[in-house]
């Protein structure tokens, strides 16, 4: 995309406590995040000693620091999690026990604000020493939970806590002060979120300051020191201004172009839009999975050359896809462009979801997109971001649903849901949404404004999609008009719209086979299957007696749609035969290792070239 095209739209988000969701795919899952899931990460977190390290360092526990130097990010990103339940449904025991960490945290912050429990412990003289010792990522995450905690619930003790951390911060780090490249981004985006809330301009100036940090050789400490990594691990080779393709930690790349996006969103910088958008081409077009997933490298967790993305070896974190989330999520506000929303439900049903298990408490903290057996979900990990990171994702699902526009409403996801929405005129506008998504490509919408009034309804055609059919009725009347357009991947219907005007939008959802491009040495002679949003997978336990990459796909081969309500969960399965006349059975990716252990692969042998489309 030139970057003269890319124009600012600067779409309003819509809080997912405005966001009903009463869809037969992600409820029952929000059911298990909140009786599972984030209880689970709570018990891990008691145990793993990551709660009591706050109690050590407030000096109400004797004993020494338990865990790696990070730990105290996973208890803030439970927190986070536990805040987003609160606000969809008030539980006094879970507030109770959020509020007894609340209270360890804020005793353990130090007299100037400074507060990382393992350097209060372990090493006092050398905090602010090493830029990859997370001090400020442990920080980043701590003020966004605060942020979600106070909006839950209206408690300020750990907004508190988290202002005068930032407050210590601006202390020490800024313009005249000492040089800061934090090796793990995380702060930049979470000193925007705590401007949002506080309204205090400091907290944005800190953040703008921390990103035009980096790419002047300031960076000092364990990454910068290690030849095989260097400043480009941590996305400080080149000023951010400057950046024109993806390098490095996935994670921390992600979070980075986050933030980036989030000053995009906020003041209009057309350097750093014409940045993120270079950036996001080279990202999704030479560096993403079919999955979603990116990064394909264990040594680095992260991005190694162009086209390189091997099956059996992808690393793919989980924190990555869900990374990815937050990123196109801030694009599509950004630019009002559908291909980022793409990239939101990519993920959604694929990448960041094939991290956790059904039973919601085993995740996989890498996503390969072939394995001959052997890789499996487990309870949890050392390093356990990625649990956690799920435990504040899923539980807000709902803010990528709608938008709110300069002409009107966006719809980006298609799942049931209620939304009560007020347009820039400041009219209130109901939207019902009632679909079986992702199985199903028909969604009907029922618009109900306040009153009757002129405005345009943006549907997200997605990219998978050859072709679709639209209604609007009027209450009572039968089909009614609107003026129909496509711009920038959505169609848009404008008219004056009165309570009870229903849409029905019909998306084609055929079985696509795809072919990644030809320079991806990884997937040659191969195909993949895709129907909808969905990317499906073969499974050992559905081929009994057969091999790992034993199947090769005839072309044309069909494909039966069958629904399976007590399979996996209840999925849509698809079923046909290889070259030689086997059953073969796909089921989503998403959904692989609940069964008994085995082979899976996404990418199968392909008989001879031919195809739908290529990714």
């Amino acid at each position: 995309m030139a970057e003269q095209q890319a124009k600012l739209h600067a779409w309003q988000g819509v809080s997912f406590t405005r966001v009903t969701i009463s869809d037969e795919f992600w409820k029952p899952r929000l059911k298990v995040l909140r009786q599972t899931t984030l209880p689970d990460c709570l018990t891990k977190c008691e145990e793993t000693g990551r709660i009591n390290n706050f109690a050590k360092a407030a000096g109400l526990l004797e004993g020494h620091y338990e865990g790696k130097y990070y730990n105290d990010s996973d208890v803030y990103k439970v927190l986070e999690g536990i805040a987003y339940a609160l606000m969809s449904e008030r539980d006094a025991a879970l507030e109770a026990e959020a509020d007894r960490i609340i209270g360890l945290i804020s005793a353990a912050q130090e007299e100037d604000g400074y507060l990382c429990a393992y350097f209060t412990l372990e090493h006092p003289e050398g905090k602010w020493t090493d830029m990859e010792k997370h001090e400020m990522y442990n920080g980043g995450h701590l003020i966004e939970a605060a942020v979600a905690y106070y909006e839950a619930t209206g408690k300020r003790e750990l907004l508190e806590v988290a202002c005068r951390l930032a407050d210590h911060y601006d202390s020490v780090f800024g313009p005249g002060k000492r040089h800061w490249v934090e090796g793990h981004e995380e702060i930049e985006l979470a000193l925007v979120k705590l401007f949002r809330v506080t309204q205090n301009s400091r907290y944005l100036n800190l953040a703008l300051w921390l990103l035009e940090e980096r790419g002047h050789g300031y960076g000092a400490g364990a990454i910068w020191d290690n030849p095989d990594w260097g400043p480009a691990y941590c996305q400080d080779d080149v000023p951010v201004r400057e950046i024109r393709q993806v390098t490095g930690h996935a994670v921390r790349a992600m979070y980075l172009y986050t933030a980036m996006a989030d000053v995009v969103h906020t003041t209009g910088d057309s350097a750093y839009a014409a940045a993120l958008h270079r950036v996001w081409n080279h990202t999704v077009e030479r560096n993403m999975y079919l999955t979603g997933g990116i990064g394909p490298s264990r040594h680095n967790e992260g991005f190694t050359s162009d086209y390189d993305l091997p099956n059996e070896t992808a690393y793919c974190e989980t924190c990555a896809a869900i990374a990815m989330v937050f990123w196109n999520h801030r694009m599509n506000l950004a630019f009002g462009d559908s291909r980022y929303a793409d990239v939101v439900e990519r993920e959604l049903y694929n990448g960041a979801l094939s991290g956790i298990s059904l039973s919601g408490d085993r995740y996989f903290y890498e996503n390969p997109l072939a394995s001959p057996g052997g890789h499996h979900r487990v309870p949890w990990f050392e390093t356990s971001c990625c649990p956690t990171n799920l435990a504040r994702y899923l539980p807000a699902i709902g803010q990528y649903v709608y938008a709110v526009t300069a002409e009107g409403l966006a719809v980006n996801q298609y799942m049931s849901s209620e939304a009560e929405l007020v347009l820039d005129s400041g009219l209130g506008v109901s939207l019902k949404q009632s679909t079986r998504y992702p199985w199903n490509g028909r969604i009907e919408l029922e618009v109900s404004p306040a009153a009757a009034a002129a405005f345009s309804l943006r549907l997200r055609v997605p990219e998978w999609c050859s072709g679709y059919r639209v209604v609007v009725k009027a209450e009572g009347k039968g089909t009614a008009r609107a003026e129909e357009c496509m711009d920038q991947g959505y169609l848009v219907l404008s008219r004056t719209w009165s309570p009870g005007d229903t849409v029905v939008l019909e998306l084609e959802m055929p079985v696509n086979r795809v072919r990644a491009k030809p320079e991806v040495e990884a997937d040659r002679g191969r195909v993949a299957v895709q129907r909808g949003p969905v990317v499906y997978c073969l499974e050992q336990t559905d081929h009994p007696g057969c091999s790992y990459d034993a199947f090769s796909l005839p072309p044309g081969a069909k494909f039966r749609v069958e629904h399976q309500p007590e399979l996996l969960g209840g999925v849509t399965v698809l079923e046909g035969a290889d070259e030689a006349g086997r059953p073969l059975r796909f089921i989503p990716y998403y959904a692989w290792d609940n069964r008994e252990p085995g082979f899976m692969q996404v990418w199968v042998r392909e008989q001879e070239d031919g195809g739908l489309y290529r990714l």
